[in-house]
């Protein structure tokens, strides 16, 4: 849905992401890029102003996290708000009111709105178990009737087709009345469109929303339109007071902007996403899960949450001291920041989060083949005495047969442990600050290609 623009805030975050500080400059520089990426994916440009000062007022000075590197911190202020422009939160359709539960559906002619009215019919049909009731007031065009009624049968809902010569008002009071009688729990209503909005499409639309008393007044809108749609929503938003948007076709090559544009602009949510043609292809919106689908950190964002939660801020503090003061790694170190991933599931969990990825570190991809190596490698530090933890380097042939005999593991497993370590050990070298978190940071071959 984002490649595009996903793509572009990747280049974008290349040149903060492995600053060791925030600063006005690179943050100025980073944020003249994600204007430019935002200008390309057809972003309103009230949205983008509004976005660039609130990420610019939140990064400048910002106290940066102690778990986080400064670009770590910066993706989250970003997504932050990505998320704030687009609702903070799902809004689900509000189905609590005595029935039959009215939902009109609205827009322009070509935008989806009766594949979509046959979806949401599926999607209420699987996630509530609704008796649901879909009518067409669309008189104007047989072949809309009829492709209603068509993909109604196909989704096994009950269709009540229009008598003839009757108007949309007629049509919608009878349906309700028909709905109540025979105790529909929802009833979906499919309204004229025009290519074009124009005076008479919305005095019908607006009798009819005054006669049927919605619960929901629902906009379809093709994200392929691009700014026009939403110039387009803020019309109708203003005549009729919709109460949610379903954005169509967003499985295509539009630049899908308008997804961070529809609820600033009209102060109303995004409820739904088409994906594709099937009738099962409709998703309710989250906004998070947006936001990092666009920065195409979905699986960065959740390591970076669990760094917050379980890592020990006291022993990242200490560390990064000694560090300072010119500490030399060691395999206490090492073992240290063995537990803290464990806490967080173990490499498993890192393998996981990027088991689409071929691009693994070599160290992580022998690891692979060991569910249990972590606790090996643990099991063989406690296994050397004080000085041996302290000074790797005096770890000979004898002290290696100690060591894996007193582990049960073999002289090969001592070896590998020891060069991981010393991979580990140059690695810190170049890193000024410890912890978790600066580790992830310097293994570059372990986040997504993007970066």
């Amino acid at each position: 849905m984002f490649k595009n623009l996903t793509q572009r805030l990747s280049q974008s975050f290349r040149k903060i992401i492995n600053k060791g500080r925030l600063t006005e400059e690179n943050i100025k520089d980073t944020i003249r890029e994600v204007r430019k990426a935002f200008l390309e994916a057809d972003v309103t440009l009230s949205v983008i102003k509004k976005f660039i000062e609130n990420v610019k007022e939140k990064s400048i000075g910002n106290e940066i996290n102690k778990s986080l590197t400064p670009g770590q911190e910066f993706i989250k202020i970003v997504k932050k708000e990505l998320i704030f422009a687009m609702g903070e939160k799902n809004n689900f359709l509000n189905l609590s009111t005595k029935p039959p539960a009215v939902i009109l559906f609205v827009g322009l002619q070509g935008v989806g709105k009766t594949t979509n009215i046959a979806k949401l019919a599926k999607w209420i049909q699987n996630k509530h178990k609704k008796k649901i009731l879909i009518i067409s007031v669309d008189v104007y065009r047989a072949a809309a009737i009829k492709q209603l009624e068509i993909l109604s049968k196909q989704i096994k809902v009950d269709f009540l087709p229009p008598s003839p010569n009757q108007t949309p008002l007629e049509i919608t009071l009878k349906s309700i009345e028909y709905a109540k009688i025979n105790f529909y729990d929802v009833l979906l209503i499919d309204t004229a469109g025009r290519l074009h909005i124009d005076k008479k499409m919305m005095t019908e639309i607006y009798e009819i929303q005054t006669v049927s008393k919605p619960i929901e007044t629902l906009l379809v809108v093709d994200s392929m339109m691009g700014q026009d749609a939403v110039n387009m929503a803020k019309i109708f938003n203003e005549q009729l007071l919709i109460s949610g948007i379903i954005l169509t076709k967003t499985d295509g090559d539009s630049r899908n902007g308008i997804a961070l544009s529809m609820r600033y602009i009209t102060g109303k949510p995004i409820k739904f996403i088409g994906t594709g043609e099937k009738v099962n292809e409709l998703e309710p919106f989250y906004p998070e899960r947006t936001a990092e689908r666009i920065l195409g950190m979905n699986n960065i964002i959740a390591i970076i949450k669990d760094i917050e939660e379980k890592v020990s801020q006291a022993q990242v503090q200490e560390f990064t001291e000694k560090l300072q003061k010119g500490h030399l790694f060691n395999l206490n170190d090492f073992l240290i920041q063995i537990k803290q991933i464990k806490k967080m599931g173990g490499l498993n969990y890192f393998i996981n989060k990027f088991s689409n990825n071929n691009q693994l570190s070599n160290s992580i991809s022998l690891l692979k083949q060991d569910k249990n190596s972590l606790n090996k490698m643990e099991a063989m530090i406690c296994s050397m005495t004080p000085k041996e933890r302290a000074t790797p380097s005096i770890i000979k042939g004898s002290r290696k047969r100690r060591i894996a005999l007193g582990s049960g593991m073999k002289i090969q497993d001592v070896n590998k442990l020891l060069k991981n370590f010393d991979d580990i050990k140059r690695m810190m070298q170049k890193i000024k600050t410890g912890g978790v978190a600066k580790i992830m940071r310097g293994m570059k071959h372990i986040l997504p290609k993007n970066f």
